[in-house]
């Protein structure tokens, strides 16, 4: 493909090419451009392609219409801003778009002035524009804010939180509601629904209008005329606007468009190694399940194929429940569903589980259901970023009282350990992280509910590995042996709270350390330490994690190298520990 065919108009060295003085029979070619350019780079690099191949028509409608940086332009979520990235000056970044130093796949705000908020988190935009509304006017500045929002994000209680406020104001606020009736899968309950009403003519009125919000629309979201006409129009109105643009998934590209699970809503980089996913095994070990045990009752947040679901929704489309992206209503429904005699599975991405702590603390714990939370792409997720990164989990369920946390090291330990999980009369979580599984682990030998999978002669270190860092912890193990250091690596399996066995394992070594792909603050490793304070045993305990800090986006195993997580990083470690024990 050549330069010329996927390389839109450039700014101008410290501005921005006058998108708005290009001719109107010169904006088809534009977006075929755009296109070419996203499925160019994308196709190269993985990263989100449906939504934003959606949104191009959109994307050069908001930019010929508002003023950005000015005018405020905050997307929910942030995966839909390649366009907006191209348009203000990265058109040329995108080679580098999710790899380590390179563009991110989300808004950035050290990328540029025109990113605004680094999200992908949903359902906030609304909360963000309503703040940056009254933030203008009480600052006597004269600018638009416009909030780009997914119907799959009106399902978040979140955005109907801040539409309650908005709706009473007089603030400029245009509510640009990107209606392609899709989150991953389909939008869902009733707000969908509605959409469906609004999009078929078929509605009495809309929601927006009836809470006092003025709605145009729906128009067609890839017709750049009609848009610019309705946004216009929302422009020059007082008070806030709902602008409904219907806009499809992946369109201009077939294979998207085609593309019946989520229109290729992201895709992986080709060079993606191969084997069975994590989530695939709790799919295919959940249908197993399942067959057995007809109270197991599966939900998730907007997320049903990319959490591991789709086999289980598929066999047993009567016990699963898509809340949309409602976390928070997810695990309450589960803590009813519990409290009704069944036994509640919620899926949720490690990332998105702080959104429903409340809830797993105040509605699961306190009431001590038996809901188990299944957490996937836990620690480092690679390319996605700061806000995808799954590393507080074991922290934050941490101090969740009667709450078992479970990290399988392999695809044999996740089956049983899911297992227990739903047979347990009481609350947990299991978490995994994203990618392929890898092989098998076995264990050499069992001190209590301990694992033991290398053990030495000599017992100079305890290394205590958290899920899929076990086999980084033997690797390291066996390079130390070499070296005439013994180090007894175990895999804990139920890694929270703390298990007795590994207080008498401690007493064994010399040193304790702990390797784990969450924050060090307040994790494994501190409650590990912790437990052995409270048993009165004098050991010295390394916690080997990441630090409390919001990481740059870059490949998982670079992220984990990068920290010393990796076999080399957990040696070096250990190594040095002992060394500065000795001394």
């Amino acid at each position: 493909m050549s330069d010329t065919t996927t390389r839109p108009p450039q700014p101008a060295p410290g501005g921005s090419f006058d998108l708005r003085a290009l001719p109107p029979d010169e904006l088809p070619g534009l977006a075929h451009r755009l296109r070419a350019l996203l499925v160019h780079s994308v196709s190269r690099t993985g990263g989100h392609l449906g939504p934003n191949l959606g949104v191009v028509e959109l994307t050069l409608a908001l930019h010929r219409v508002f003023r950005s940086p000015t005018d405020r332009l905050v997307f929910d979520t942030g995966h839909q801003t390649y366009v907006h990235k191209m348009l203000t000056g990265r058109a040329d970044l995108f080679g580098g778009l999710r790899r380590a130093g390179g563009l991110s796949g989300y808004p950035s705000r050290a990328e540029s002035p025109h990113d605004l908020v680094e999200n992908s988190h949903t359902s906030t935009a609304l909360s963000y524009a309503d703040g940056l509304a009254r933030a203008a006017r009480s600052r006597g500045e004269e600018r638009h804010v416009v909030a780009v929002v997914g119907d799959g994000a009106l399902t978040g209680g979140m955005a109907w939180e801040a539409l309650n406020s908005i709706a009473v104001s007089d603030l400029p606020v245009v509510v640009v509601l990107n209606d392609n009736g899709r989150s991953h899968g389909p939008t869902a309950g009733a707000v969908g629904r509605h959409l469906a009403a609004l999009r078929r003519g078929t509605a009495v009125s809309s929601v927006f209008a009836d809470l006092g919000v003025r709605y145009l629309g729906p128009v067609d979201g890839h017709d750049i005329a009609e848009l610019e006409a309705a946004l216009t129009s929302a422009r020059e109105y007082r008070g806030p606007v709902v602008v409904h643009c219907l806009t499809r998934k992946g369109f201009g590209h077939a294979p998207a468009e085609q593309d019946e699970s989520d229109h290729m809503h992201a895709i992986a980089p080709p060079s993606m190694p191969g084997g069975p996913e994590w989530t695939a095994v709790l799919g295919e070990h959940l249908v197993a399940l399942g067959e057995t045990r007809p109270d197991l009752f599966c939900l998730t947040a907007a997320m049903v194929e990319q959490t591991g679901l789709g086999p289980f929704a598929r066999r047993f489309p009567d016990r699963v429940l898509d809340t949309g992206i409602a976390e928070q209503h997810a695990v309450t429904c589960a803590a009813g569903l519990a409290m009704g005699g069944l036994r509640p599975v919620v899926a949720l991405s490690s990332t998105f589980l702080p959104r429903a702590l409340d809830q797993v603390l105040m509605d699961v714990a306190l009431h001590r259901l038996p809901v188990a939370l299944v957490l996937g792409r836990a620690g480092i997720t690679g390319e996605d970023g700061p806000s995808q990164h799954g590393a507080w989990d074991l922290a934050l369920l941490r101090g969740v009282p009667g709450l078992r946390v479970a990290a399988p090291r392999d695809a044999t330990r996740l089956r049983e350990l899911l297992e227990q999980a739903v047979d347990r009369d009481g609350p947990t979580a299991l978490r995994f992280p994203q990618g392929p599984v890898g092989v098998d682990l076995d264990a050499v030998s069992r001190v209590g509910g301990v694992e033991v999978l290398h053990s030495a002669s000599r017992r100079d270190a305890l290394l205590v590995t958290v899920g899929s860092l076990a086999a980084q912890g033997v690797a390291a193990a066996v390079g130390l042996g070499g070296q005439g250091i013994g180090v007894t690596v175990c895999d804990p399996g139920w890694v929270l709270p703390v298990d007795p066995s590994l207080i008498a394992l401690a007493a064994e070594h010399r040193v304790v350390v702990c390797a784990e792909d969450g924050v060090r603050a307040g994790g494994v490793g501190d409650a590990v330490a912790a437990a052995l304070r409270e048993a009165g045993l004098s050991r010295r305990v390394r916690v080997l994690g990441l630090p409390s800090e919001f990481l740059a986006h870059g490949s998982r195993s670079d992220i984990l190298r990068l920290h010393g997580l990796d076999a080399a990083g957990i040696a070096e470690g250990v190594e040095r520990f002992l060394d500065r024990s000795a001394a």
